[in-house]
């Protein structure tokens, strides 16, 4: 989508170094070559414009099966003291090797790749102090885990998490990518580690030993905290990392966070399944060489103990072709299978819902629970069931799971059940290896920009139903936020999971009025009674019949009827998706009231000319009743100022009224793309004079 909005903006090339990245759209079903073989013919038509725009626009490809972004990003281009903004919320990963990194939607990705500013709010800084060091079946992923825990999903929100303290020199580069990958899950703006050895033993290794060695002559100076910088976070929160425990998240939440020491009794005290009926390691957050050389550590222990093979189903991906290749070299890769592992492609698979998945019945919503490294675990994220109850942990966790093939087994305490064998099996620890002897290359999946390419097109079927060329939105039209009626009334959680579902719905990305057909189709509405059989469903607010919301909102639009949507808290947390902000816009919305937003959501709405606001007094979501008409004043041109809140008038049912205010947080130039229609209506209209 960021490509189609780029090529919308009518620019011959980028401004800035740019690339793209094939990782989301390969479906997992039988391990990696026969998933990658029957994804290149899937997906031809969505490739074949990627590569075309790539050499068109003087675009880097990075072709299906070299990895997933955020992985090739750390090999390749992350580097000390840098910045990078990519169309992913995990962006972040980058921290790993001290570069700020940074999630964004596609049209603030569109700005950049544009040569204009890209903006921010300035976040504050919260310092994490750790001072230890790991030992036993503690890991980097109990490190963030543990965070979430404290921070909550919306903690973050308006935060950069820069760790300090001396625990930070102990631990790997890629172990510290894991820890601000997974930073997204709190809502930070970013996340940063100091530079440390462990970055230069990085850089060496993936060939960029030059960058090391200049790094390492600023380090002092740009790229470490001065002394006593601690005094200038706006918080602090410390972690001992001698007396840190393996943690487990979830289900449903990545925030809700249990020390292994009380697993037990929540399981106890909860209805989740017990079984484990699936085991995956892999993902942007856990796909390292450090990750599947635990791994192997653990299935080899089993093995040498008389248990061949795991109990539960068991995916793992590694994250790029390189660690691909070279864990396949050291034989890691070979050990997996043989205990029962498929090993998927270096892709994102079941962790953004691409799982074509059959050991439970996903239509008929069977309860079960999944164990997984992954950083996401909202419901029906991973399969498209809202009965799977997923938890995230470390990758030894998740293979201890794999052979116990229970969520409340503690391989700290407990022997592995085996009535075959002649005495008890207990797991020990496995150790930590940073880095292998040296990286193997593997394929060369990589396009790099055309110098010329002014004679080269870039072609899209307009009979497609994969892309489709975006057409400008209208005007801010006077007037148009009377008497609207509310399409629905968002409870709980609703992340951009819930708004525009990935899985299956990732072939319609390049598709807006396709893929609009999923809006919210996960949301639970107030107005409707709290079965997973209502969700996704309003009642329509002219005639009174419940249908699909997508489906009420895209009559609302042939009668040209504006609407609005109420949101709970944290509206819109979790992914980057724009689609999330550009589907109510395309079927007619014009804003969105909230008690709170996540920051890439509330950016990506007001970049597409949405109007997202929230309650002064957050109570006030609570008096919104179906069949309220609302009313905003004070949001025309002249009116509607920074700083200035906002008055919503709601009509009842009743034909009584009462007011409330509204705060928002745009700009001067903020409320400008308001105005034109979009921000790329804005940047075509005053930028390029179109």
């Amino acid at each position: 989508m960021a490509l189609l909005q780029f090529i919308s903006a009518g620019l011959p090339k980028v401004a800035i170094p740019t690339t793209v990245h094939s990782d989301h759209l390969i479906v997992s079903r039988d391990g990696a070559e026969e998933d990658l073989k029957r994804g290149l013919i899937e997906h031809g038509e969505v490739y074949k414009f990627l590569s075309s725009a790539g050499k068109k626009y003087g675009i880097g490809w990075w072709k299906p099966g070299a990895g997933i972004i955020h992985i090739t990003i750390f090999e390749n281009y992350a580097f000390p003291g840098g910045l990078i903004i990519g169309t992913d919320s995990h962006t972040p990963n980058a921290g790993g090797l001290g570069m700020l990194g940074i999630g964004v939607g596609g049209s603030d990705a569109v700005d950049a790749m544009s040569g204009m500013p890209w903006e921010v709010m300035c976040p504050k800084v919260v310092g994490v102090r750790l001072t230890g060091k790991l030992h036993g079946w503690a890991s980097t992923k109990d490190i963030i885990c543990k965070l979430a825990g404290i921070t909550t999903v919306s903690g973050g929100k308006g935060k950069v998490f820069e760790f300090f303290g001396p625990g930070t020199e102990t631990l790997g580069a890629t172990a510290m990518a894991t820890v601000c990958n997974m930073s997204a899950e709190i809502g930070s703006t970013s996340c940063i580690f100091p530079y440390t050895d462990s970055m230069a033993r990085y850089l060496s290794a993936t060939k960029r030993s030059g960058i090391a060695q200049l790094a390492n002559s600023y380090k002092d100076v740009l790229l470490r905290a001065d002394e006593g910088a601690n005094k200038h976070y706006d918080d602090i929160i410390e972690i001992d990392l001698d007396t840190l425990e393996p943690h487990i998240n979830g289900p449903f939440t990545p925030d809700l966070s249990y020390p292994l020491s009380q697993l037990k009794d929540a399981v106890r005290q909860s209805d989740w399944p017990v079984k484990v009926s699936h085991a995956m390691v892999g993902s942007c957050t856990n796909s390292s060489y450090e990750d599947l050389y635990k791994t192997q550590q653990l299935v080899m222990q089993a093995k040498a103990a008389g248990i061949d093979r795991v109990k539960t189903p068991f995916m793992v991906a590694p994250g790029s072709e390189d660690i691909r290749a070279t864990a396949e070299a050291d034989g890691i890769l070979q050990t997996l299978r043989d205990a029962g592992a498929v090993v998927l492609s270096t892709t994102c698979g079941p962790c953004v819902g691409q799982w074509d998945r059959t050991d439970v019945d996903v239509k008929g919503r069977e309860r079960n629970t999944v164990v997984s490294s992954f950083n996401r675990n909202f419901v029906g994220r991973h399969d498209g069931n809202p009965e799977t109850c997923s938890f995230v942990t470390s990758p030894e966790m998740v293979t201890a799971f794999a052979y116990a093939g229970r969520i409340d087994f503690d391989p700290t305490t407990d022997a592995l059940p085996a009535a075959e064998l002649q005495k008890e099996f207990r797991f020990t620890a496995p150790t930590s290896v940073e880095l292998p002897f040296s990286f193997t290359t593997g394929r060369d999946l990589y396009q790099p920009p055309q110098e010329d390419s002014s004679h080269l097109q870039v072609d899209i079927d307009p009979t497609s139903d994969r892309l489709q060329l975006l057409q400008p939105f209208k005007k801010w039209q006077p007037g148009a936020t009377t008497d609207m009626p509310i399409i629905v009334k968002v409870k709980g959680k609703c992340t951009t999971d819930h708004i525009s579902p990935a899985g299956p719905w990732y072939n319609y990305r390049g598709h807006l009025e396709n893929i609009s057909n999923n809006m919210l189709l996960a949301a639970s509405n107030a107005f409707l009674p709290p079965t997973s059989k209502m969700l996704g469903h309003t009642v329509h607010p002219l005639d009174g019949n419940t249908d699909l919301i997508h489906e009420v909102a895209r009559d609302l639009q042939r009668r040209s009827v504006p609407w609005c949507i109420i949101g709970d808290w944290n509206y819109g947390e979790g992914s980057s998706r724009e689609h999330a902000a550009l589907e109510p816009r395309y079927l007619g919305g014009l804003t969105i009231i909230a008690r709170s937003f996540a920051r890439i959501h509330e950016t990506n709405l007001k970049k597409q000319g949405m109007l997202p606001l929230t309650f002064a007094e957050p109570s006030d979501y609570d008096h919104i009743q179906a069949g309220d008409r609302i009313t905003l004043k004070g949001v025309e041109e002249g009116e509607l100022q920074p700083g200035l809140n906002v008055v919503i008038q709601v009509q009842t049912k009743k034909g009584e009224t009462w007011e409330c205010e509204l705060k928002h947080t745009y700009s001067e130039g903020q409320l400008r793309w308001l105005r034109a229609g979009s921000a790329l209506n804005y940047m075509r209209e005053s930028v390029l004079g179109r």
